[in-house]
């Protein structure tokens, strides 16, 4: 049997996000989007091809403002994952003063995780808490740092700027983000078992190059 025809799109290489911006904006056809939550919901769609981020993504009051603020300040992001880290703008997030962290590979970080008997995830997590700066938290793989954040904050021992969070899985996810919603700091979390690194690269992005 004789494969139809199948018709690709002429698009040059730098062209290429442009027009899946486009394809999405076209697809989203009459839906109506808070202005500023706009471009950190559709570079989310854009990551993953995934319209679910229409619904999923949860604001808290003035979350966009709240953050783009801190990062004006001088605010750092702390990440759970080495791809995470790769996929934010650090260049863009430099222009401010901030870096971009991630703890996950350091020795102290697995040796007191070894020694407390937790997951490399709440050790970063406590090492984070320890440096003496303003803070983001872009979560988007271990439910376990989401869950030591909120007994940080409880604790006294941090107040984070903001916290992005979207781990993505099974086990203690959907949980995870329910109790970090709980907490009175900037958030945006994917709601349910869906998110992963490059969500959370994403929404990172999103917030810094809408700040151009």
């Amino acid at each position: 049997m004789r494969n139809k025809k199948i018709k690709l799109e002429r698009v040059l290489p730098q062209d290429i996000e442009k027009r899946s911006f486009e394809i999405i904006t076209e697809e989203l056809g009459d839906v109506k989007l808070d202005p500023l939550q706009e471009p950190i919901i559709k570079r989310a769609i854009h990551t993953s091809a995934d319209f679910d981020y229409l619904k999923n993504l949860y604001f808290s009051e003035n979350a966009v403002e709240k953050f783009q603020e801190a990062i004006r300040r001088g605010a750092s992001i702390v990440t759970d994952t080495q791809m995470a880290r790769s996929g934010i703008n650090k260049k863009e997030l430099a222009k401010y003063g901030g870096e971009v962290y991630c703890f996950m590979s350091d020795e102290d970080v697995a040796e007191r995780a070894k020694r407390n008997k937790t997951t490399r995830a709440v050790a970063s997590m406590d090492k984070a808490a320890e440096l003496n700066k303003k803070l983001i938290f872009a979560i988007g793989n271990a439910p376990t740092a989401l869950v030591r954040l909120y007994e940080l904050i409880n604790e006294g021992k941090i107040e984070p700027e903001g916290i992005i969070g979207v781990p993505v899985g099974f086990v203690n996810v959907v949980e995870a983000k329910e109790l970090i919603m709980e907490v009175s700091c900037p958030l945006i979390v994917a709601k349910g078992r869906k998110g992963g690194s490059n969500i959370a690269a994403a929404i990172c992005n999103g917030l810094l190059y809408s700040m151009r």
